[in-house]
């Protein structure tokens, strides 16, 4: 999934950053997982969203973000309810912060006060790395993980 990630207050939300958020996060997910379902066999298969722990625990000041990381659950809910019977698993990613480009571009970058908040609430002591979040893809993708979807 592509995502956008910006840091905003209350006060400094625009029309702009809220359909920015959403039309990147919500609808570009929604729309990738409606035009990939042809594609997929009569066996099935896997779908993985990456959504992020601020749906589940949001943080002041990510309130757009939050927000469309929580609709990607729930979309992720639904569509395994709704794809289980085409034998098309749905699961979300969740992680926490992770050392990627679009957290630096959001003001996380290695040593600041803000990549200092994110680990102290991590519990194990550190930023992700993108293999953290591409192995977990891999596990769900396989059929180690056959029985798991939601």
């Amino acid at each position: 999934n592509a995502a956008h990630q910006q840091y905003l207050p209350i006060e400094e939300v625009s029309v702009e950053n809220f359909h920015k958020h959403f039309d990147t996060n919500v609808l570009g997910t929604t729309l990738a997982i409606q035009k990939s379902l042809p594609l997929f066999s009569d066996q099935g298969g896997s779908i993985i969203n990456i959504s992020s722990v601020a749906g589940k625990l949001p943080m002041a000041g990510v309130l757009l973000y939050s927000a469309t990381k929580a609709a990607i659950n729930a979309i992720t809910i639904s569509l395994s309810k709704e794809l289980g019977a085409k034998n098309i698993r749905v699961n979300s990613i969740l992680p926490g912060a992770t050392e990627t480009e679009g957290a630096t571009n959001a003001g996380v970058t290695t040593g600041s006060d803000a990549e200092k908040m994110f680990i102290t609430n991590t519990p194990l002591g550190r930023r992700g790395q993108p293999e953290d979040v591409s192995k977990a893809a891999v596990f769900l993708a396989s059929d180690d993980a056959a029985w798991i979807t939601g």
